[in-house]
């Protein structure tokens, strides 16, 4: 299953409408996850005309977001894969280990905030921050993740470039 992972959107500043690059990366998709700061809710109604969307509240998110169906934190299973998903995953010292008592079940953890990407495995936990596609912030990139998931496992996990 293809699953794409955002984070950070940032609408209206940041994201007035769907960018192109984004758009060619959610083309296939079955699944979205957004790891919050969406700011406005129609750029979930957006991604979800390409495929389901599992979204948490960022800090940045209001209750329009929440009424949309954005928890402060979530977990569900993707093709038998337990999937953890907050928006602030904390200071870098610790987080793996963090993130595997928040989702003790979770063999993924998608987290946002920072706007830096990063794919990391630690404390049987494999941590994913997809960045930011409209808000690089000192980032050399616009980034999102593009995940494969299938039987129980993660097959691949790729931090894509879309500016």
């Amino acid at each position: 299953m293809k699953v794409v992972a955002i984070s950070d959107t940032h609408a209206p500043r940041r994201w007035r409408t769907m960018p192109a690059a984004v758009a060619a990366q959610l083309d296939g998709a079955e699944l979205i996850l957004h790891a919050g700061d969406v700011c406005v809710p129609s750029v979930l109604d957006e991604l979800a005309a390409f495929a389901p969307v599992h979204v948490v509240q960022g800090n940045n998110d209001g209750p329009d977001v929440a009424a949309w169906g954005a928890p402060e934190t979530l977990e569900v299973t993707i093709e038998g894969l337990r999937v953890g998903m907050i928006h602030d995953a904390g200071h870098k010292d610790g987080r793996a280990a963090r993130m595997r008592r928040l989702f003790p079940e979770a063999g993924l953890v998608v987290f946002g905030h920072s706007h830096i990407p990063l794919d990391q495995s630690g404390y049987g936990v494999r941590i994913l921050n997809p960045g930011s596609p409209t808000d690089r912030r000192r980032q050399p990139h616009g980034t999102l993740g593009v995940l494969e998931i299938a039987d129980g496992a993660l097959v691949s996990a790729r931090l894509v470039e879309v500016t």
